[in-house]
């Protein structure tokens, strides 16, 4: 990903403690357990099947306990996720196996900084001090925007550089621009929006950093990219107001619609021509039947709400993700799938035991029969939505570059046909879009996966506003701060 460190090599040695191979070396993340699909394999009783993760991000080896029985102990001390020292030792439960982690040279072992010599122009721009006193704000912003266009090795990044100088240079040309053709308007205030959300994915490695340490000066760092991120949408704001994009004769209920696709990652200024009546359509069909109601009702009161659009606030998502539980099981713990060659999906989020597996899920003895099952982790609420929100950012920060409504997609992408038409097109935000794939791909989409990411957006947007759309409950993500 852009701005991510390549990782240097982790050597593991198993030390104490039964297992085929005793010696690996990664360069990429590996899971440590009794499961046969771990990278490292432990045959011992007080290892979990999985056990541990060790993965590389923000320039540092770290490790998170996959919320294992007997827990893991980092040098000695017990930890739930930690940063890998250059020699370290980890031990599988209280006086369980022992491994020993060496890093190779050149890794930068410390909590991630955010540093001007290896950052991209973003973060430049964003967190440094300048010592330049001569010139202006602005004039000091495209100066440092261009070295590093200047110092790139890579052509692709040439492309954010340039959306980014166009960003810094819009603020202060806004009021010449209200003078010119509307078209050109236009083409400005997408290239501000796409900026945004290559920002967005080029910050994603130091937000994760954030999540895991919490220390102090990630803490900052974040509150500091907050600020301009809220600024730039200002731009971007004023730029809607000058097109009048809200303002054309269009109705309340097509206002909600053209803002929810702005908070699922899309920008409203080229949304595809029939969109809303589509929605509107999905949004008729709701009408039909009490489902949406009885299932927002069963949410309410199990006291689902609010764990989970918190969850997804923690993973920078928006929090109408909460709709994606209702469309795989209208909220219930119990549900179980169909069988398919991946297995059967169980579990609120429908996970199937593959994906459970790597996101740190427990099966249990009942995997390959459509039957809950107390004992596998995918039926646990708190469990199974923390795997689904770290799922869903890792499409988000991946094949869906930012797109939250191709991470519905994906989501849903079953044979993985969804995820080969969008690895087809470009690796960023601009090309790389649900508007571009509706446009490209629509007659290829799965039929099945173009209903679900349409029932889910017309469900959010009824959300917003239950009332105007003739639906007798209130929004349940009313009290959300966002």
């Amino acid at each position: 990903m852009v701005g991510q460190t390549a990782a240097p090599s982790i050597k593991v040695k198993i030390e104490k403690g039964k297992a085929e191979k005793s010696d690996f070396s990664f360069t990429k993340p590996f899971r440590i357990g009794r499961d046969e699909s771990c990278e490292v394999q432990v045959s011992d009783r007080r290892v979990s099947r999985f056990h541990a993760e060790i993965w590389f991000t923000g320039g540092s080896w770290w490790v998170l306990d996959l919320q294992s029985l007997h827990g893991i102990f980092l040098n000695g001390e017990k930890v739930e996720r930690a940063l890998i020292k250059e020699n370290a030792k980890i031990q599988l439960g209280k006086d369980g196996p022992v491994l020993s982690l060496t890093i190779g040279e050149g890794s930068e072992s410390k909590i991630a900084k955010i540093d001007q010599s290896s950052l991209t122009h973003f973060k430049d721009y964003y967190f440094a001090d300048s010592g330049d006193e001569a010139i202006g704000e602005r004039t000091m912003m495209i100066r440092r925007a261009f070295k590093q266009v200047q110092n790139r090795q890579k052509r692709k990044y040439a492309g954010i550089i340039a959306v980014a100088v166009t960003l810094f240079l819009a603020a202060g040309i806004y009021a010449v621009l209200k003078h010119k053709e509307v078209s050109k308007q236009t083409l400005l205030a997408q290239d501000i929006f796409y900026a945004m959300k290559s920002l967005e994915l080029e910050f994603s490695g130091y937000l994760k950093t954030a999540r895991l340490s919490r220390d102090d000066q990630s803490l900052e760092n974040v509150m500091k990219y907050r600020a301009r991120q809220k600024e730039m949408e200002a731009n971007y704001d004023q730029f809607l107001k000058t097109l009048e994009v809200y303002e054309k004769g269009m109705s309340d209920e097509e206002r909600i619609i053209l803002r929810l696709s702005r908070t699922f990652g899309e920008c409203e200024i080229n949304i595809p021509a029939g969109f809303i009546d589509e929605v509107l359509t999905y949004i008729n069909k709701w009408r039909s039947t009490s489902g949406l109601k009885d299932a927002i009702d069963h949410a309410r009161e199990n006291g689902y709400v609010t764990p989970i659009t918190e969850v997804m606030l923690l993973y920078d998502l928006p929090p109408q993700f909460f709709y994606l539980a209702l469309q795989e099981s209208n909220f219930q713990l119990n549900a179980c799938g169909p069988k398919t060659r991946y297995g059967i999906a169980k579990g609120m989020w429908q996970f199937i035991p593959s994906t459970g597996a790597y996101y740190g899920l427990r099966t249990g003895p009942l995997v390959n029969l459509r039957r809950p099952d107390p004992r596998d982790e995918r039926h646990h609420f708190g469990k199974s939505t923390l795997a689904a929100a770290k799922y869903l950012r890792d499409i988000y920060d991946t094949e869906a570059q930012a797109s939250g409504l191709l991470v519905i997609a994906s989501y849903n992408w079953g044979e993985r046909r969804v995820i080969e038409l969008i690895q087809r097109m470009p690796e960023n935000p601009r090309d790389r879009n649900f508007w571009r794939l509706l446009t490209q791909y629509k007659d290829e989409i799965p039929k099945e996966t173009y209903d679900y990411v349409f029932r889910i957006i017309s469900a959010a947007v009824i959300g917003e506003n239950p009332r105007l759309f003739g639906f007798d409950f209130d929004n349940p993500l009313a009290h959300i701060e966002r």
